[in-house]
């Protein structure tokens, strides 16, 4: 009932596609993902050499036989990575699927994805930065809705009007984001034209999510009304949960503070604390609105068949 372009093009059993989540999004995560049927995409951007970032992908391969995904992040880093030999590792590997994100295309990289064979999702934000990566080559294009955990853009467009502005606007198949937690998110994105939804804010609470369960205990007695926007002023706008260290960012930044300021307390050291010790306000967490709609910590394969099964008993009763 549910195959479309880009569960065809990606040989994926469900449309559902794992949102790259810095951090988290390592192997053992991304193997789970897959393995449950959906699109697991490893964050490259987490290791800090290219010898890590191998051993990585080894491990993936080693724990799943199903597609896999490296996100390439084109954001700026204070940890500055050569895009160029990760993915040059990553053909040595035999990745097969590329994502890429970030304020600008990849004009640097595409034409190598495409002589290595590689099928190229590209993230961003509106209309015109979709047909760019259309014309470029991408095959296929993500747009999340201002509901979304993590970069928000600076369009502020919600998931209900983004979605199928972006689908009327280009020919290659869309995955759509912002607010999906379960299968009536999945069949109205569908409906919405998205050939696949991206999911990154339900999948924080699921068993093999690499956080603290503290962590995953208070996401789940979290409502829509606990995430909040930060880091505007530094032009790199995200929803995060609602926490000590999400409000001194924004206290600073509301202050006028200067980025050295703001980044000591966004910066991802404070995020691994909290991550591995479950010290809840050590640092900030990308959560989007639909973590009110997340009342427990399930397996992803449980997860995914039960959204799965949700949209499948929505769509049925709907034409009848």
């Amino acid at each position: 009932m549910f195959k479309t372009k880009v569960t065809d093009l990606l040989n994926i059993e469900y449309p559902i596609i794992g949102g790259t989540m810095m951090w988290i999004s390592d192997s053992d995560f991304v193997a789970a993902i897959s393995n449950a049927g959906g699109l697991g995409i490893l964050a490259s951007a987490i290791y800090e050499s290219k010898e890590k970032f191998a051993t990585a992908i080894d491990r993936v391969h080693d724990l799943t036989e199903q597609p896999f995904a490296v996100n390439l992040n084109l954001f700026p880093a204070m940890r500055p990575i050569d895009n160029h030999d990760y993915l040059k590792v990553m053909i040595e590997k035999n990745v097969k699927i590329v994502e890429t994100s970030g304020h600008e295309a990849p004009i640097d990289l595409y034409r190598r994805f495409k002589e290595a064979g590689m099928i190229w999702i590209h993230k961003c934000v509106g209309i015109r930065y979709a047909l760019k990566i259309q014309d470029l080559g991408a095959d296929i294009v993500t747009v999340v809705g201002y509901e979304n955990g993590g970069a928000t853009g600076k369009l502020d467009i919600g998931t209900l009007v983004l979605v199928p502005a972006v689908k009327d606007a280009v020919n290659i198949p869309v995955i759509g984001g912002g607010g999906v937690s379960d299968g009536r998110g999945l069949l109205a994105l569908l409906s919405l034209g998205a050939d696949a939804v991206i999911m990154g804010t339900r999948l924080l609470a699921t068993v093999e999510c690499p956080i603290n369960r503290k962590l995953k205990k208070a996401l789940v007695n979290a409502t829509e009304l606990d995430t909040m926007l930060i880091m505007r002023s530094i032009n790199a706008t995200h929803r995060v949960w609602s926490n000590t260290a999400a409000e001194k960012c924004a206290d600073l930044e509301s202050q006028g503070a200067d980025f050295n300021k703001i980044y000591s307390v966004i910066s991802g050291d404070s995020a691994k604390k909290m991550f591995c010790d479950g010290d809840l306000d050590a640092g900030i967490l990308a959560c989007g609105q639909g973590i009110g709609l997340t009342h427990d910590i399930p397996t992803v394969k449980d997860l995914f068949s039960r959204i799965m099964s949700q949209a499948k008993e929505m769509a049925i009763a709907l034409s009848e």
